[in-house]
């Protein structure tokens, strides 16, 4: 890959930021998590951090969608920490904020590689927006920074874009996978190919179909976005999820598609 990966980057004595996938599905009723694999997919990566003497490694990931106290309340990302110390075998700390004393204290005073786990990103306004004050704020709490959320990296926000801004920055392991994964399919793939696509918003996905539409033999569409494409064809879609400003885009993307896009039936 030629990218830069943590095996390219010192990290002995520093503090490591990460910005990970701790986006975990979680039972409505108790708020217990009941799918552990995305924090799974982590540990490669945080226990090569561990085992390289890092005075401290600070983990950031957003949980759920926050855009009211009621968000707040119910994404609420401690209920990560308990797996991941069992999981990783560590003691994590927890620490509700996002910035301020608290934080800057627990990074600062951190040694022997404690892992610190931050309160959902998305608690800040300026996160999804990726706002450079904020990204520079939590790249001040670290000396290098990796980027391990394969489920976010798509996403211009200010823990994913901003603080690698600012700065050395480097792949974890599952973004390293991922990518070579992905390289080999879309640079060499065996035939014939079919793309599988899904997701509830064209927007996200647009170059992605475009591109895979050269590529892919065929290219599948599902998703909530189905529905986007579904209105674009004339079909009555009821109140389903569509993105009425997309309805254009979703037309010349059929268009150019031809036989190679399937929708659902």
């Amino acid at each position: 890959m030629d990218k830069k990966t943590i095996k390219d980057i010192e990290v002995a004595g520093k503090t490591v930021l990460v910005r990970v996938d701790f986006n975990v599905p979680r039972n409505k009723e108790t708020g217990e998590i009941t799918n552990d694999n995305r924090i799974v997919a982590a540990l490669p990566t945080l226990k090569y951090l561990l085992e390289n003497g890092p005075k401290a490694i600070v983990l950031f990931s957003h949980l759920g969608k926050v855009k009211t106290e009621e968000d707040k309340a119910k994404n609420d990302l401690s209920v990560v920490a308990p797996r991941l110390s069992e999981l990783l075998g560590v003691d994590v700390k927890f620490v509700n904020c996002t910035r301020g004393e608290e934080l800057e204290t627990a990074v600062k005073e951190a040694k022997d590689g404690q892992v610190i786990l931050v309160q959902n990103t998305r608690y800040e306004a300026g996160e999804s927006k990726n706002d450079p004050e904020l990204g520079k704020y939590w790249a001040s709490l670290g000396d290098v920074f990796v980027e391990d959320a394969f489920g976010s990296v798509h996403r211009a926000h200010a823990s994913t874009a901003g603080i690698p801004a600012h700065l050395p920055s480097a792949a974890g392991f599952l973004v390293e996978k991922e990518i070579a994964y992905i390289g080999k399919a879309v640079s060499n793939p065996e035939r014939p190919m079919v793309a599988i696509l899904g997701g509830a918003k064209v927007s996200d996905k647009i170059l992605v179909i475009e591109n895979l539409l050269k590529i892919a033999d065929k290219v599948i569409v599902g998703g909530g976005m189905t529905y986007t494409f579904m209105k674009a064809m004339g079909h009555s879609i009821g109140n389903s999820l569509v993105e009425d400003d997309r309805i254009e885009v979703a037309k010349e993307i059929i268009a150019k598609g031809g036989d190679k896009l399937i929708l659902p039936v």
